[in-house]
């Protein structure tokens, strides 16, 4: 475990202590960043040397991106292939802080309630329209809207405002600490008005925004296929002629596409392969720790998960540690919360108690239960579900395991149709994207049905914070209920594991574990 807490990772947490303090401390019109300061596709590249520009750039994802507008997606399915076809408002570095893309800076009132972007001059989006005040507010708006999936993470936005031309004014209804980090997210992601009033809800196959590459074509189920943006508002970019991204769920075949050379980048790597690549000529490993979170999510309005006790025993007997040495092969640390290490909430809340059997049976008080756990097919799905079930056994609870497919695993946990179920979440730099909406009371991702008056009052208090130590501590606060009340299972913060052929330069790592192409050649 401890080799993967690399000297990278030590930066990174770092730099995301520095982001903390910025994000929270700023007193007046903080300028957060240097409009000389290029985005991320281009900062931080590694020392490659020049290739030649042009060719295909093929890259494997685990999931179909089936929403190609960031209005509507509420799955990391479209999030990597967004990085190629949307700029955002903002963007993070490869050492995780907030820098400038389509705002080249921006600054925050002393009351915290007012964000006014300073925006970049001379973009235009893939039809031609030009990028500009009109077309962030059109966005703004349009994100919104009651069908949007992205309304819920603007709902602290009253009004948005066209000073001139290049500078747009945002007021919230309140000190609102996570609105800058949801702009490097879908809300920040500008499409061209022009083709939204054009395609209305067929803009879905006809998106346009301003990335480096434009949209060519959907295979659906199977690929699609992005092609250069001449017009690209950064001087040389982007190298490739043509980025195709190809749906393959079985990590084992991505991995054997990745060795001969079919594709270029896999999203998602075989864990058991981590060893044996190490030295492999053609394929490099990205092991990096990410901002997410592995639970299990205990349906909290049924039996058996409506008795407390059961939960707080199911919480108690697992053996975080052998779950990561065994089905990730190391590749993550283990968890007991929704803040990975290199999230400022991060602390003691992180650290679960060693398995207890006897505690767990004197909770149990003799009963025997029997649930259904209902997991992903990903092998290391499988295998966290087998471990948990062994795990459970000799307390006195029957685990029956059901593999989902992955879409329908996603629409069977947002109907609650579920006793407990495996699940993954990204993460996102801001605490509050990781907890708020899951153990909210009204939270639009609180599947588990929890429902605790202190933790909503706790929760909203931390996101109105604009001081990051205050947050913590109202986080750890939140934390002690939430770890008494048990209605998810904090288990792991799995890594990101990105396979690169050899053969690509100018890849750089993000801490979101999102794939930038601008940069990237071959």
């Amino acid at each position: 475990m401890k080799r993967l807490l690399n000297s990278g990772f030590i930066a990174m947490l770092a730099v995301m202590l520095l982001l903390a303090g910025c994000s929270g401390g700023a007193k007046t019109n903080t300028p957060a960043g240097d409009s000389s300061t290029p985005p991320s596709s281009s900062s931080g590249s590694e020392t490659t040397p020049p290739a030649a520009a042009g060719g295909t750039l093929n890259i494997s994802l685990y999931l179909y991106p089936t929403k190609l507008d960031p209005k509507y997606s509420v799955s990391i399915a479209e999030k990597n292939l967004y990085q190629s076809l949307y700029d955002k408002l903002l963007d993070i570095d490869k050492d995780g802080n907030l820098i400038p893309m389509l705002a080249e800076k921006w600054e925050i009132s002393d009351d915290k309630k007012t964000y006014t972007f300073h925006l970049r001059k001379g973009v235009k989006f893939h039809d031609g329209t030009d990028f500009n005040a009109d077309a962030v507010k059109f966005n703004f708006d349009r994100y919104m809207e009651d069908d949007s999936a992205q309304k819920n993470a603007l709902k602290s936005v009253d009004t948005v405002t066209v000073v001139d031309p290049y500078t747009v004014k945002v007021q919230l209804k309140q000190p609102f600490a996570p609105f800058l980090s949801l702009m490097i997210e879908k809300a920040g992601m500008m499409v061209s008005p022009a083709a939204v009033k054009k395609y209305g809800a067929d803009f879905n196959n006809h998106p346009v925004g301003t990335g480096p590459f434009m949209f060519k074509e959907a295979v659906a189920g199977s690929s699609v296929t992005l092609e250069k943006n001449p017009n690209y508002w950064q001087a040389g970019l982007p190298k490739m002629d043509q980025v195709v991204f190809k749906t393959i769920q079985d990590t084992n075949v991505a991995f054997v596409n990745l060795k001969s050379g079919d594709v270029d980048i896999t999203d998602k790597f075989p864990y058991k392969e981590i060893d044996s690549v190490k030295n492999d000529p053609k394929v490099t490993l990205i092991n990096e720790p990410s901002l997410a979170f592995e639970a299990i999510y205990l349906n909290t309005a049924k039996p058996p998960f409506n008795d407390k006790a059961l939960r707080q025993a199911v919480d108690l007997l697992i053996d975080r540690d052998a779950i990561v040495k065994v089905a990730l092969n190391g590749a993550g640390v283990p968890g007991h919360s929704p803040f990975a290490p290199n999230v400022f909430a991060h602390g003691d809340s992180d650290i679960a108690a060693k398995p207890d059997l006897a505690k767990a049976k004197q909770l149990l008080n003799g009963k025997t239960y029997t649930f259904t756990l209902k997991v992903g097919t990903l092998p290391s799905d499988q295998q966290t579900g087998q471990m948990i079930q062994t795990m459970l056994k000799p307390a006195g609870i029957d685990v029956k395991l059901e593999k989902v497919e992955v879409a329908a695993l996603d629409e069977q946990t947002k109907s609650k149709n579920f006793d407990a179920v495996l699940a993954y979440w990204s993460g996102r730099q801001d605490p509050d994207q990781s907890i708020y909406d899951w153990l909210y009371s009204t939270g639009t991702m609180n599947y588990s049905g929890y429902s605790n008056p202190e933790v909503d009052k706790l929760l909203d208090e931390a996101r109105a914070e604009t001081d990051n130590a205050k947050r913590k501590a109202t986080y750890d606060q939140v934390m002690a209920i939430v770890q008494q009340d048990v209605p998810n299972v904090y288990l792991y913060h799995v890594n990101n594991t990105i396979g690169v052929s050899k053969a690509v330069q100018g890849f750089t790592y993000i801490p979101d574990g999102m794939i930038r192409t601008a940069n990237i050649s071959k």
